[in-house]
């Protein structure tokens, strides 16, 4: 995968939304004889770059894979610090994203942030909600089982009130009741670290989405990274179940 940039833009539009499931940041922080707080400093820098280099692409729509459900059973030392990381970059970064027309919003279980980082999250929001350059879906305490569950469970009580007939659940009406209603499906997923599975993200969601796995760690991450993986994805046959078809 060695396509330049100039060849990736004039191939035709970007997909429309990408998904990046960040992984190697203790890797990374471990093979340099760093603490893992330091690998996440780093991925934190990574996500700036990718967050760029999506705008520059014009790619609409990025979904990144912060820290899931599970992850809170990491050392409490690690979930501490990268609880201050996520403090710091909240911080730190949303007034250059509200500059350069990039959206945020937050998906997945609030209920288990402190409240003043789930403040920073409505506030983050509410600043950049008028934008349209980029939609930044940043996936925190988020688990795709969990979300599906959910989704259930909502649907399952507006038909115990009769507030709505079973019979009308399709797959059209319970995706409206997932974290991510108003999005499009990600075309493209992207997993770093070379590790080659989903880990419970966005599963109702990535249906039909291309899968990447790329070699680096997150840390690593960057612009060419990213144009290699769509110069791959445009080289699929997306069938979405039917007669193939060629991404162009």
């Amino acid at each position: 995968m060695s396509t330049s940039p100039i060849k990736i833009l004039d191939a035709g539009d970007p997909p429309e939304h990408v998904a990046i499931i960040m992984d190697g940041n203790g890797r990374w922080a471990q093979r340099r004889g760093l603490p893992r707080s330091a690998g996440h400093k780093a991925g934190a820098k990574a996500v700036r770059r990718t967050v760029t280099a999506a705008v520059e692409l014009g790619i609409p729509h990025l979904t990144l894979f912060g820290f899931s459900s599970e992850n809170w059973r990491r050392p409490q030392a690690e979930v501490m610090d990268l609880m201050g990381l996520l403090r710091l970059y909240l911080r730190s970064e949303i007034a250059e994203l509200r500059q350069e027309g990039v959206r945020l919003r937050i998906i997945g279980d609030r209920t288990r942030f402190d409240s003043d980082i789930v403040d920073m999250f409505d506030e983050a929001e509410q600043l950049t909600h008028a934008n349209t350059r980029l939609n930044l879906t940043v996936a925190l305490s988020y688990g795709g089982r969990a979300e599906i569950v959910s989704a259930a469970r909502r649907l399952a009580q507006a038909a115990a009130r009769e507030d709505l007939d079973p019979q009308r659940i399709d797959e059209e009406l319970f995706a409206r009741h997932l974290f991510t209603a108003d999005l499009p499906d990600p075309d493209l997923l992207i997993r770093t670290s070379g590790e080659q599975r989903i880990s419970n993200f966005l599963l109702w969601q990535l249906a039909y989405a291309e899968l990447v796995f790329v070699d680096a760690l997150w840390p690593d991450f960057d612009k060419p990274h990213l144009i290699d993986a769509i110069a791959d994805f445009r080289g699929r046959e997306r069938r979405f179940g039917g007669a193939a078809s060629v991404v162009s």
